[in-house]
């Protein structure tokens, strides 16, 4: 099964690069530059690799010079959602914005061949012709992710990380891109870092080749995020070993059950200290950089947002429009104001031509001016709902007391599109640690980092950074260790033992 079905809608990374050859036995490091989270990283935290395509541009060749010795090649975070980087292809190499992804393992990015989707008309694209170590392939192949699929042909081609070159690396040309999230992803195309195993067509990864070709020093890759939404660096992707730097104490180290993904054996489960006793037998986890929150089975994912008190998103702003603003549509409605001009009035939508858009929304040039993508507009939103809801009650002649309590009971049941939960910011403080038992170790984390701010002032909006995932036996129960985890945990991928590591963030 694809891990990408697995996490559907979760999930959801500007550069700069320079590097010595790789073969000198120095570290290849990828940079990490932090952006601040906005409003719209609630949608781009739950979904896997939706990014939008204004944001900072690429900043070109970068060398740090206090490690004149060392291959650096900057990525940048966005939204602490996902982190992407620039690679070149072909000879001379042509730019393509990736993402690194150990939840995947194919090489993929927009053809020149690809006519007929909107992602590759406005993402840079590969062109055969133009590269003099090109070697054509020509079998079709197809990858499907939870958020969207691709399509295209086998190609082989010359890969370059820094000034390390991967020779005959073959990857996918996708001559199609239909899902509204390549038409939006800031990224051009991703570089999965997973296993030979979760390939399709069985094509070679460029890790695999990274280590054939004698590239790097040791056949291990580590991640570096630095979670803090001030810090200008957002943290390093390092090949070949680990920087002492980026983790205090020691790592500890667990096998892989299985080869596919990176994926090991977990124990208990505790919220704050008391033990859930679901994992105590054991729970399988894959840890992936490519999914933004934590994902486990609904049954712990419930307990965890019904202990620190987290609630939907839709519903958390239908209930703030019924105790803010339920009386003034009331009124505005007994006084015989069009339902349609309702919200309006109240100030939460403005109209533009035929259509209400939230006054607390800012509009898409700004929007693509400061690398944000389209938002909703969940106000507004939430007062057409409690209209329509009051109008019909209004005709059963409801008391305005009643028609309140029933629409704030109306809205307590509204379903999250994308199943975000969000929490009072005030009470951060007050939440329980979460703790993940992996090899008898406790890995705790605090609320402050398992919970996500989104916007700024007024406009702040915390949100969980636990979604529900339910796979049954013998696969499940599974969780999904993503960025949210690997925040505070330095993770070491290490392909020559089998296992993966975890030491405290430094």
């Amino acid at each position: 099964m694809e891990k990408k079905h697995l996490c559907a809608a979760l999930l959801l990374w500007a550069i700069a690069c320079s590097a010595l050859p790789a073969s000198s036995g120095d570290l290849l490091r990828i940079g990490l530059k932090k952006h601040r989270l906005d409003v719209n990283s609630i949608k781009a935290a739950r979904v896997a690799k939706l990014q939008d395509r204004y944001g900072k541009h690429v900043n070109g060749i970068e060398k740090k010079s206090s490690d004149s010795d060392i291959d650096i090649v900057p990525l940048k975070n966005y939204l602490d959602a996902q982190y992407y980087g620039e690679i070149g292809i072909g000879s001379p190499p042509q730019k393509f914005k990736i993402i690194f992804d150990t939840g995947s393992s194919n090489l993929w990015v927009p053809s020149s061949k690809c006519y007929f989707s909107i992602a590759c008309w406005i993402h840079s694209k590969y062109k055969a012709s133009k590269s003099s170590t090109y070697t054509r392939d020509g079998e079709s192949c197809s990858i499907r992710y939870g958020t969207g699929s691709i399509s295209g042909h086998f190609s082989m081609d010359n890969v370059q990380v820094g000034d390390l070159v991967v020779k005959d690396q073959v990857f996918i040309e996708a001559t199609r891109e239909p899902s509204i999230t390549f038409i939006v992803a800031k990224f051009d195309g991703i570089l999965g870092l997973g296993f030979q195993e979760i390939s399709v067509g069985n094509t070679t990864p460029v890790w695999y080749n990274m280590v054939g070709q004698g590239l790097v020093k040791e056949p291990v890759f580590s991640f570096w995020f630095n979670r803090d939404a001030n810090a200008k660096e957002g943290g390093e992707l390092v090949f070949g070993g680990v920087d002492p730097k980026h983790f205090k104490g020691n790592h500890t180290y667990v096998p892989l059950t299985q080869k596919g993904y990176w994926q090991f054996n977990m124990g208990d489960f505790l919220i704050g200290n008391t033990s859930t006793g679901y994992c105590a037998g054991g729970c399988a986890a894959i840890v992936d950089s490519g999914t933004s929150l934590l994902a486990g089975p609904t049954t712990i994912v419930t307990q965890i947002n019904h202990a620190i008190g987290a609630e939907g998103i839709v519903s958390m702003e239908c209930k703030t429009i019924v105790s803010q603003y339920g009386e003034m549509i009331w009124d505005l409605l007994v006084s015989g104001v069009r339902p349609d001009q309702v919200c309006s009035q109240a100030g939460l939508c403005f109209v533009d031509g035929a259509q209400h858009v939230s006054s607390n929304i800012r509009t898409v040039v700004e929007r693509e001016t400061e690398g944000s993508s389209v938002g909703e507009a969940p106000l507004c939103t939430a007062c057409e709902m409690a209209v329509v809801w009051m109008q019909n009650q209004l005709k059963q002649k409801g008391t305005k007391e009643k028609v309140l309590e029933y629409v704030n009971q109306l809205c307590e049941k509204i379903p999250s599109p994308m199943g975000e939960s969000a929490i009072d910011c005030n009470s951060i403080s007050s939440m329980p640690d979460i703790t993940f038992t992996i090899k008898d170790k406790a890995f705790v984390l605090t609320p402050e980092q398992y919970i996500l701010k989104t916007g700024e002032g007024v406009a702040t909006i915390c949100v969980s950074g636990f979604a529900a995932l339910d796979v049954p036996p013998p696969r499940g129960p599974l969780w999904i260790l993503g960025d949210v985890f690997m925040g505070p945990y330095h993770t070491v991928f290490d392909y020559g033992k089998s296992q993966v590591g975890f030491a405290e963030a430094a």
